[in-house]
């Protein structure tokens, strides 16, 4: 397991999904874990009943340390008090996770030329200008300190298209800021990365479905590759891991998977499971593609999906030309002699 015994984390958007997972993960590593978001217990930032208080208490309750301060990362003064006390009180800043999102309300699936436009910039200024302000007031205090990580939370491991143009551009958005911020701190030890889940589990996930934790292999024939799914503490080891790797700045810039830093470092789900989201899309298509096409309108849309997604990837070239003529729309067969 991960030790980060002494070091002190904020993690912003620790509501619930993957910030509480991660939260949670890095205070079960040993360290001391600020707690930050818009939901508080009696002042809701949203429709979901989840709150910062919840998470810092599920801390607590497993032995670790944490703490709860309501703040909005749209604000740049709230931020840069966020991190003046974290430091008055602490002395130091360790690892500092941007996973704010707040887009699923907002998300449109319409094609872009249909879509209200006020919506999808509101969408980009949770998903990524809060990203932005939070980095902006916490690295200089990491560099004052000469060391630190910072970690941008996106989906997917991959440059292809995500379905529709602001989310797209959410997601890969916050790649490139783990990207950017590289080059800018690379000459002040401190390291910027992005990390993905895969299928997660997150309470929305769970209510949707009508089951809990507990129960959710209930539900795994209401959605399409819902066996392969992971709490969002997979996604929280995984960041609890690179936290605590020496040579975590050899992958300053990179996306890293949980499923693949799970093989990496050897650390599993909270329930003993490994899942391996592209392991199952990449097996899932095989199948398809060798039964000679998709027999159910769940495997329609999950080719489409996925050829959308991955038909530029260059490890993925081979399989999607397999399944490229069972999409919608598939290309015109070939005039070569």
């Amino acid at each position: 397991m991960a030790n980060l015994d002494g070091s002190v984390a904020v993690v912003a958007g620790a509501t619930r999904g993957a910030g509480r997972g991660i939260a949670r993960m890095l205070a079960e590593a040993g360290a001391l874990v600020y707690c930050t978001g818009r939901s508080t217990r009696g002042q809701l930032a949203g429709p979901r009943p989840e709150t910062i208080d919840e998470t810092a208490e599920l801390i607590t309750a497993a032995g670790g340390r944490a703490i709860a301060i309501r703040t909005d990362h749209s604000d740049p003064a709230a931020v840069e008090a966020l991190f003046e006390r974290v430091i008055a009180e602490t002395d130091r800043l360790d690892v500092v996770v941007n996973d704010i999102w707040g887009g699923d309300q907002l998300t449109d699936w319409r094609p872009f030329w249909e879509q209200d436009l006020a919506r999808g910039f509101q969408l980009l200024d949770r998903a990524v200008r809060t990203h932005i302000i939070t980095s902006r007031y916490a690295l200089p205090h990491m560099i004052a300190r000469g060391r630190g990580l910072v970690v941008e939370v996106t989906d997917g491991a991959h440059n292809g298209y995500r379905g529709t143009l602001f989310y797209d551009l959410a997601k890969m958005a916050t790649i490139r800021l783990g990207f950017a911020l590289t080059e800018e701190l690379a000459p002040h030890g401190v390291t910027a990365l992005t990390v993905t889940p895969g299928f997660l589990r997150s309470e929305a996930v769970l209510d949707g479905f009508g089951v809990t934790e507990a129960n959710w292999r209930v539900a795994i024939p209401k959605a399409m590759g819902f066996e392969a799914s992971e709490t969002p503490c997979y996604v929280g080891r995984a960041i609890a891991a690179l936290a605590a790797d020496p040579y975590v700045a050899s992958k300053s810039g990179g996306v890293y998977a949980s499923w693949r830093l799970a093989r990496e470092y050897g650390f599993t789900d909270i329930d003993g499971q490994t899942p391996h989201w592209e392991e199952f899309v990449r097996s899932s298509l095989e199948v398809i593609a060798a039964r000679g096409g998709p027999t159910t309108d769940e495997e329609r849309f999950w080719i489409d999906a996925w050829h959308g997604q991955l038909k530029r990837e260059p490890e993925w070239h081979d399989l999607t030309a397999r399944i490229a003529p069972f999409t919608r729309n598939p290309p015109p067969a070939s005039t070569d002699s």
